[in-house]
């Protein structure tokens, strides 16, 4: 013992002991807080949670994922972006970069949403949105097209019937610089026509089987090309001295293959230019002379001085009307002949007009850059 009472052993010693004292207490102390659980943190909920919940709720339950309602919750996004570009642009640039990229509007909506929160107090920004969607609830929204005729249910059969000819009127696009979507609309001015005036072929043949309206007397096709309108088409392509000439690569584009046959048994006693017009499935030549007419239209106006490229309304009036009436002037009349569709009347021209800019089929029928050699620029 006298060694412990010894100064230089006595007080490392006490160190030592009071050390490991102290540390297990520390250690007995800390299992008895775990077992306890005196050590968790005293959790709190989100002061927003309720606003988090409403969010999930609106998105999850609430989103409606058809047509009209996704065009509606397209104005909304796009809507929302300008307005929060007033206040915060780099956000708002973000959320716009995000919709361009993935055209998701649940996700638009929700990166705005977290934006809404943190602006809950901003007091200007509230009342722009308060007022934004005060107009969006005055607002009438409906499914249907502006363009009351093609709201009719001939109209949906008419896009089927039109789409299965999309490798004809490409292809007459492509040998005549003649935009597709301009033929269309030509077509589209007969065709409705038809729907209206021939309700007994409609039954039969347009609304069961999804095909146009095939015309057999006095005018011809799918398109109403007369006999002496073909007759002039062909007999411009190949004199150089017309003012609808096309040029020397057209001359021989309505040529007669002798060795083809067109022969159907509604043709029979046709000649061959009626005959190539009147083909059941294969329209191509009804859109081969409306396309060459319609160049041949632009032809004449461009040399007179009265360019109408862009103008597919008086176009399709001329084509409708005939070289007859094609008198080139510098405000030139929409027009063509009448016709009712159901309790409306329209011009030739006017339904030309209005689906040519409508929108409508330009997945299979786009816009080109311009109406006539949009490939040559």
């Amino acid at each position: 013992m006298k060694f412990f009472k010894k100064k230089i052993i006595r007080i490392p010693y006490l160190i030592l002991l009071y050390a490991f004292a102290i540390y297990g207490f520390f250690l007995t102390g800390t299992y008895f807080a775990m077992k306890f659980k005196l050590t968790n943190h005293k959790g709190s909920i989100d002061k927003n949670n309720r606003y988090f919940q409403d969010m999930s709720d609106k998105y999850n339950q609430s989103f409606k994922i058809d047509s009209a309602s996704m065009l509606k919750y397209k104005y909304e996004v796009l809507n929302r972006i300008i307005l929060l570009n007033d206040f915060y642009p780099t956000n708002a640039q973000y959320i716009q970069s995000v919709y361009e990229t993935n055209k998701d509007e649940k996700i638009a909506l929700q990166m705005l949403d977290a934006i809404d929160l943190q602006l809950k107090d901003n007091q200007k920004y509230q009342q722009a949105k308060k007022k934004l969607a005060q107009q969006e609830t005055n607002r009438e929204t409906t499914a249907l097209s502006a363009f009351q005729w093609m709201n009719i249910a001939e109209w949906q059969d008419f896009k089927i019937a039109v789409t299965k000819d999309k490798k004809y009127i490409d292809s007459v696009a492509k040998v005549t610089g003649v935009e597709g979507r301009l033929i269309v609309a030509c077509l589209v001015g007969e065709q409705i026509r038809l729907f209206n005036s021939s309700r007994e072929s409609y039954k039969r043949y347009i609304g069961p089987l999804k095909v146009l309206a095939l015309e057999s007397n006095l005018s011809y096709g799918v398109t109403g090309i007369k006999e002496s309108t073909a007759i002039r088409i062909e007999n411009h392509l190949k004199d150089p001295n017309s003012i609808y000439y096309l040029g020397d690569e057209y001359a021989h584009l309505l040529d007669y293959d002798s060795l083809t046959s067109y022969h159907n048994n509604v043709n029979d006693t046709m000649s061959i230019r009626l005959k190539r017009l009147v083909q059941f499935k294969n329209h191509y030549y009804s859109y081969l002379y409306t396309a060459v007419f319609l160049k041949q239209m632009r032809t004449q106006w461009l040399k007179a001085g009265h360019p109408i490229d862009d103008r597919p309304e008086i176009l399709a009036s001329l084509f409708n009307l005939g070289f007859q009436r094609s008198i080139p002037k510098k405000n030139p009349s929409v027009g063509g002949s009448n016709y009712m569709i159901y309790d409306r009347e329209y011009t030739f021209g006017s339904v030309a007009y209005e689906f040519y800019y409508s929108g409508e089929l330009a997945d299979v029928f786009p816009y080109e850059k311009k109406r006539f050699d949009w490939k040559e620029s």
